[in-house]
């Protein structure tokens, strides 16, 4: 489908696509917090070297880089999710914005993410997240307050550290961290439950307590209710960028990432316990929680109003 696509447009080195889709609700393995997800988008434009999405381009015969260059806007969303919903159980999480930023640059143009958007806001008792890099989701706040009132829905910030010189190499063209933050300060005000994650967490370069710390206490202050974290995953498409990235901007650090990401793609069982705990830590500092925020919305399907935020 993707070498059929119709080229929309040319923006500099970027260029967009429209594909064709057959469904664009995702089932994920089990274990995951979510049952299903929803990317409106393929590739994406903000660059983050230590992408795990890449590798979506390469299976589409395409290189590494390209994820960031050629950006594929999905058809018809509203309409299949229309379709698909009715199938789906009202208990299962949806998560947008899992592989691909849903608020990236192409969001401008061809709003595929808040078509999706008001379609959730005529359902009710649906369980909804949202994640992003971009203060963009502000401009869809009217619908995510409409969809807050009749489902469960939480926005989740991804900001992967607070240093802007670290986060403009790790994350060339996404937003600036403050930025992220003073869009969770308004969704917050505005009664959206908001989150952060500072994820990937990658050692030598976020990982310390300070850093977390910090970015949790900003978090805290911005209104955020969760904090999650999670190591880096480097899988085969997104070591091809990371790699030759660390040997450029930190090659003191490139061996110890290659010694670590040996024959695996996960970090090994130690540093995740590790962690963990210093996540745990953190969290309790600041009155954090680490999941999903259950509450009652005012609109909940065939049940009476009840009690606001709840923490799990």
């Amino acid at each position: 489908m993707a070498s059929q696509s119709e080229l929309l447009e040319a923006k500099r080195q970027v260029q967009y696509f429209e594909i064709p889709t057959r469904s664009i609700l995702n089932r994920t393995r089990p274990g995951m917090p979510f049952q299903w997800t929803i990317n409106p988008y393929r590739g994406c434009e903000f660059g983050c070297k230590y992408c795990y999405a890449r590798y979506t381009h390469e299976f589409m015969e395409m290189r590494p880089k390209d994820f960031e260059d050629k950006i594929y806007a999905k058809s018809a969303t509203a309409h299949l999710l229309r379709q698909e919903l009715g199938r789906l159980d009202r208990e299962d999480h949806i998560a947008i914005g899992t592989a691909t930023d849903p608020y990236q640059p192409a969001e401008r143009r061809y709003r595929r993410t808040r078509a999706i958007l008001e379609v959730f806001a005529r359902e009710r008792g649906r369980y909804v997240g949202i994640t992003t890099k971009s203060d963009l989701v502000v401009r869809d706040l009217d619908l995510l307050r409409e969809i807050a009132r009749s489902n469960v829905l939480a926005v989740h910030f991804t900001i992967t550290t607070l240093d802007e010189k670290l986060a403009r190499l790790l994350e060339p063209l996404a937003p600036l961290p403050d930025l992220r933050l003073v869009a969770a300060r308004k969704l917050s005000a505005a009664g959206i439950c908001v989150g952060v994650l500072p994820n990937p967490v990658m050692p030598g370069l976020t990982d310390s307590e300070k850093s977390l710390d910090r970015l949790a206490y900003a978090a805290r202050q911005a209104g955020a209710m969760t904090f999650g974290g999670g190591p880096l995953f480097l899988g085969a498409a997104a070591r091809k960028v990371f790699l030759p990235f660390l040997d450029r901007e930190f090659p003191s650090l490139a061996p110890r990432y290659r010694a670590m990401y040996e024959g695996r793609v996960h970090l090994g069982r130690a540093y995740k316990v590790a962690l963990a705990a210093r996540l745990d830590r953190i969290r309790d500092r600041y009155g954090l929680a680490s999941g999903w925020i259950e509450y009652r919305p005012e609109l909940w399907a065939g049940q009476e109003q009840g009690e606001l935020f709840s923490l799990q």
